[in-house]
């Protein structure tokens, strides 16, 4: 495996599943992400926002401990810890519903994490009928 880190994130290239993978963590917020080979390749060069540039791939999961609201995790594509095996995710043990994760994704997500998260659940919503 292969690595690039920043301030505030961290991205990884899986040479075995050919997989570039990211996660960000700032101020209590922790996102993991899949992103392109493009992507992966501008991180950190100069004038690069590599922050913003990774929440440009597909969202995968998302944590927040604010002192807001109570800590909340969503688990936007259940593979997320296959997919970043590397990544040592916090958890809060406070998973946002199924039901509430697809609103927040139609609200808030790229188009690229939509359309995967729809195809997901239309894939469980089948093996759940049969």
């Amino acid at each position: 495996m292969e690595f690039k880190k920043g301030l505030g994130w961290q991205a990884c290239y899986d040479e075995e599943k050919n997989l570039y993978t990211a996660k960000t963590s700032w101020r209590g917020d922790y996102d993991l992400y899949e992103i392109n080979a493009e992507i992966y390749h501008q991180l950190g060069e100069p004038g690069i926002n590599s922050e913003e540039l990774i929440k440009t791939g597909r969202h995968l999961y998302y944590s927040q401990d604010s002192p807001i609201g109570p800590p909340t995790d969503m688990v936007i594509d259940e593979n997320y810890a296959t997919l970043c095996s590397w990544a040592n995710p916090q958890k809060s043990g406070n998973i946002m519903s199924a039901e509430l994760t697809d609103v927040a994704v139609e609200l808030w997500e790229n188009e690229e994490t939509r359309e995967q998260h729809k195809k997901q659940r239309k894939s469980e919503r089948k093996e759940s009928d049969e």
